[in-house]
């Protein structure tokens, strides 16, 4: 009996740090976002992009912007990123969509969210991930007190592996890691795993 009422207790404890974490950034101006799974978040993704754009896309126009994005390794997407990708519109006219303003952060939209499945090679559900005009910028993994934080480092190299390629692999956009147990907070940039 005992064991299990330990493991429910830390996993609690673990929720609570995600649910005060994301209610702390909500705090700071990141809306709140349920994305639940892939599907949820190219939907989030499409309807952010436009708004962040001002325009509409068809499927195929959209289709288009997320061939572009899949393609190329990590430092490519990273570039890409800072980019405007030329669209050729349905109707024959092309435009440009960007994907991030890095030259003023607040014209971004940020978001919060928590608890993603993504299902690759395996299943694997996120903690926190913060997105920009709906694309997964910072992977934040929590941990709680008194496990090993080389545990939460070994589960994003293995998320980076196993799932981070699922749905046009837009989690492979993600530019800093994050890892805390409440108490000690880790960071640091993604290499391409």
């Amino acid at each position: 009996g005992v064991a299990a009422k330990d493991v429910c207790m830390s996993h609690q404890s673990e929720a609570q740090l995600e649910n005060e974490l994301v209610e702390q950034l909500a705090g700071q101006g990141f809306a709140k976002v349920t994305i639940a799974d892939g599907d949820d978040l190219l939907l989030n993704f499409k309807e952010q992009l436009e708004a962040f754009n001002g325009h509409r896309y068809s499927d195929r126009e959209f289709a288009k912007v997320l061939n572009h994005l899949g393609q190329g390794s990590f430092f490519d997407k990273a570039e890409k990123l800072r980019d405007r990708f030329r669209l050729e519109k349905e109707d024959g006219t092309s435009e440009y969509v960007q994907f991030f303003d890095g030259e003023e952060a607040g014209a971004n939209r940020w978001q919060v969210t928590h608890q993603v499945t993504q299902v690759g090679t395996y299943k694997n559900r996120y903690d926190v991930t913060i997105l920009a005009d709906g694309l997964p910028l910072v992977h934040i993994e929590l941990k709680r007190r008194g496990l090993e934080m080389k545990e939460a480092f070994n589960q994003i190299n293995r998320y980076q592996r196993h799932s981070f390629g699922a749905n046009d692999g837009l989690y492979q956009y993600t530019q800093l890691f994050v890892v805390s147990n409440g108490v000690n907070t880790k960071y640091y940039s993604n290499n391409g795993g």
